[in-house]
């Protein structure tokens, strides 16, 4: 009622005014926890510094250097709020406000579905996407912090949530992109499966097979850590072990949704081919990569193909060394995780990938015990983040 003798009209009538309403109340409740609890202060002090200093880089880039050369879809008249619409984030608010068509069948539906609900209360789709992708983070935040906490200690988990914070790619956890919804659900399924709450972890990792098709890939751990549970007796942990059935369900809902409406329920991964993936042995994305580095004359491919190759050397490389500092089922998740993309034929977007992988955050914040080793982390990621910010907001391709 007070807001109607401060805002204007258009604010403070009809389901804006709720949205408000609700995410005032959001804050405040955040606010008083950070002020009692450690956790949730650590979290929110690692989400506000990270992101305010982003979105102040990508505002500043959008402004004072521009868009690059060509024709860009503006997804927003406002600078401030269109700088996030670039790229993948076209094809989700296009599915939200258009439905399926075309090539954006290939994106799931999860996140372009959330941003029609409440893009329908806040009138704007591309602020409906922000608020999900900037809430979706801070609990991805919060709960990978708890998952490495009960794992480790708060010492390896405040450097996990700091490392994925500033990883070079983490500007797409800001962006209408579905990095930070998938991260945080799959973190999510993650916790519960270490806390034995098979049903929660099944239901959650069902949204995230309906969020990203590598959100499938959580049944492999969910069978890994209730065998471990239960090995010794079996009988006690049947009715749990049906739980595993969610995650599946969550992508055949996809594929019976296609099918309906294309009659082909793998056209999510047939219409890779506009994007020149298809199915081969991991060893030919790179041997096409390592090609594309060596013989091309244009400087921007050439950074393009250093870059996706290096990351994928990275998480290898941290996957290989660190597989025994972790348990058996993050590490078995990571592996898959890195193997599904490199069987694409391409390394395209190998930068984004990594960001999701938190098992390699877990590892890293083991290693970064170590100053030196802490020290290196920051000094890699903190530049390229900044680097990649610049690029992503004016129109140039990160991953």
């Amino acid at each position: 009622m007070w807001f109607t003798f401060a805002l204007p009209a258009q604010l403070t009538h009809g389901a804006r005014v709720l949205v408000v309403c609700l995410g005032l109340f959001a804050i405040a409740k955040v606010a008083i926890a950070a002020r009692f609890n450690q956790t949730v202060r650590e979290v929110l002090v690692d989400f506000l510094v990270t992101r305010i200093a982003i979105i102040v880089i990508a505002e500043l880039a959008a402004v004072i250097i521009g868009q690059r050369a060509g024709s860009h879809v503006s997804e927003s008249t406002h600078t401030m709020l269109a700088v996030w619409g670039r790229w993948d984030a076209v094809h989700y608010l296009d599915v939200a406000t258009k439905g399926y068509g075309g090539t954006d069948m290939a994106f799931f539906p999860l996140y372009p579905l959330l941003i029609r609900i409440l893009g329908a209360l806040t009138g704007n789709h591309l602020i409906a996407g922000l608020l999900i992708s900037n809430a979706s983070f801070f609990f991805g935040l919060l709960y990978l912090y708890k998952l490495l906490e009960h794992e480790f200690d708060r010492a390896v988990a405040r450097r996990a949530i700091f490392y994925v914070s500033i990883f070079p790619s983490a500007v797409f956890f800001s962006a209408v992109y579905t990095e930070s919804l998938f991260f945080f659900l799959t973190v999510a399924s993650f916790y519960y499966m270490r806390e034995h709450k098979w049903w929660h972890a099944g239901a959650i990792g069902f949204l995230a097979a309906l969020t990203r098709s590598e959100g499938v890939l959580l049944a492999v751990p969910f069978a890994i850590e209730w065998w471990g549970t239960y090995r010794t007796h079996v009988r006690e942990g049947v009715a749990s072990a049906l739980a595993v059935i969610l995650i599946p369900a969550g992508l055949f809902v996809y594929m019976a949704y296609l099918w309906v409406l294309r009659g082909d329920p793998l056209y999510f991964s047939h219409v890779q081919i506009h994007w020149n993936r298809h199915f081969a042995p991991p060893w030919v994305a790179f041997a096409d990569a390592f090609s594309k580095l060596i013989h091309t004359t244009a400087g921007q491919v050439a950074a393009n193909e250093s870059l996706e190759i290096g990351f994928t050397l990275l998480m290898i490389v941290v996957l290989i060394g660190g597989w025994r500092r972790l348990r058996p089922s993050y590490i078995a998740y990571m592996g898959l995780s890195v193997l599904i993309p490199m069987s694409t034929s391409s390394l395209m977007s190998m930068p984004r990938f990594a960001l999701v992988l938190f098992p390699m955050f877990a590892i890293l914040a083991r290693w970064g015990e170590k100053p030196w080793i802490n020290n290196a982390i920051v000094a890699f990621s903190l530049p390229l983040l900044g680097l990649f910010t610049v690029l992503f907001a004016d129109w140039y391709w990160v991953a």
